[in-house]
């Protein structure tokens, strides 16, 4: 695992410095290879400022992943080395996905991802609830992703290019000329894709019962990478999309209810890694809010809430996997004095926490005050969906705190009841 380590550690610090040329005059970096030109189909990349921090996630997280692996796993599983080549293989999936610049190939690194996903989910060979998880993460997925495929074909055949940064030039022109229907379909069917990937509601329950994975996939996948797929994906089209007749509806409707059913469903669990699942479906409808509101302003604070979310919630699974190894057991009613006994665990856990719920002077509370500001600022002028998405963030942080403080109770509390 620590060799395995080395490759994504390697490329994060070959990222950092392109820092230069990607925030240059020219904006971003490119690269194109012919692949198969009967179908014009090019292994086309583009490196600019949104790729350059999903790929920082990606590579940066799917490191520390790796090294805590070589001490999470026990050297006789015979199945080690397949369950590394897989880790490995997802980063490399990931980084292709978020720095492709043609719509086909962006489709055929969402699929890898999609596999390697239910390989990594489906690690416990013999526990069939394991077994049973991953399938269901397979079928939603991939289903999802097939009404996408329909809707980046539609897009691109309209627009006649496949290329991604053409297609933004071409956008405003799109939705206002007569292909504007279709166009809008393909939106439509482009966020299907989006909103199964990222387990917004009705999609949700995917991400909870994938929790029958090894920590460190949750970790990685379901917390800084897969399902930050859909994300990225929203994030990449607001800015031109966000004002055609369907998107916001869709967008900020299912965004806010995701928040809201995700954080009142974690407040009534009692495994700590379900805590954390339903936790992350309610984050990433907040994620979907901020960044789907499409304003320049809303889309720079949903980066930084994105980056302060893969960190805290990657920290929080790495955390509960170190308790399940000490104790057996995830479930807060067995769990009781734990803090006493690991304090530099609980402290890493109250900081993260504190990062999730917006407290001073954590990058998560100013990921979150920046949100909240840009979504203010339209919704004073009246702005309709400002006003759904600014009230259904600040009541769906509520929630964010409760369970917060349901976690660092529940994990490192001294109870009477468990010491009775």
């Amino acid at each position: 695992f620590l060799a395995l380590a080395a490759v994504p550690a390697g490329s994060f610090v070959w990222l950092l410095l392109q820092h230069g040329a990607v925030y240059s005059d020219a904006g971003a970096t490119s690269v194109t290879l012919p692949w198969i030109p009967d179908l014009r189909l090019e292994l086309a990349f583009r490196m600019d400022a949104l790729a350059w921090v999903m790929s920082l996630l990606v590579l940066g997280v799917g490191a520390l992943v790796l090294v805590y692996c070589a001490r999470y796993f026990k050297n006789k599983d015979s199945y080690l080395g397949g369950f590394g080549a897989q880790l490995l293989a997802f980063a490399g999936a990931m980084f292709g996905l978020v720095t492709a610049d043609d719509l086909l190939l962006m489709f055929i690194f969402w699929e890898l991802t999609t596999v390697l996903s239910y390989l990594l989910i489906g690690y416990a060979r013999t526990r069939l609830s394991a077994r049973r998880s991953a399938l269901q993460a397979l079928v939603v997925t991939t289903a999802g992703g097939l009404a996408m495929l329909v809707g980046l074909i539609m897009l691109g055949s309209t627009a006649g290019t496949y290329r991604i940064q053409a297609i933004m030039d071409l956008a405003p022109t799109l939705v206002a000329g007569p292909a504007g229907g279709a166009v809008n379909a393909a939106v439509v069917l482009i966020l299907i894709g989006a909103i199964t990937k990222s387990a917004l509601v009705p999609f949700h329950f995917w991400l909870p019962g994938a929790m029958a994975a090894p920590t460190p996939v949750s970790a990685y996948l379901h917390a800084a990478a897969m399902v930050k797929a859909g994300i990225y994906l929203i994030a990449r089209f607001a800015p031109v999309f966000a004002f055609s007749p369907v998107w916001q509806p869709i967008v900020i409707g299912l965004g806010v209810f995701t928040m809201l059913l995700g954080g009142f469903q974690a407040l009534r669990e009692t495994d700590l890694k379900r805590i954390l699942a339903f936790g992350t479906v309610s984050q990433l409808g907040f994620l979907t809010v901020v960044l789907g509101y499409g304003t320049r302003d809303a889309i720079l604070a949903g980066l930084a809430l994105l980056l302060a979310h893969a960190l805290f919630k990657s920290a929080l699974f790495l955390v509960v996997g170190i308790i399940d190894h000490q104790l057996s057991t995830r479930d807060i009613r067995e769990i009781s004095g734990l803090g006493r006994q690991t304090p530099v665990l609980a402290t890493v856990s109250i900081v993260t926490i504190a990062s999730m719920a917006g407290v001073i002077p954590t990058l998560g509370f100013v990921a979150k005050e920046a949100a909240l500001t840009a979504l203010l600022h339209d919704a004073l002028q009246g702005a309709p969906f400002a006003i759904i998405a600014l009230a259904g963030v600040t009541l769906g942080s509520v929630f964010t705190v409760a369970y917060g403080i349901r976690f660092i109770w529940g994990a490192f509390w001294t109870k009477r009841d468990a010491e009775g």
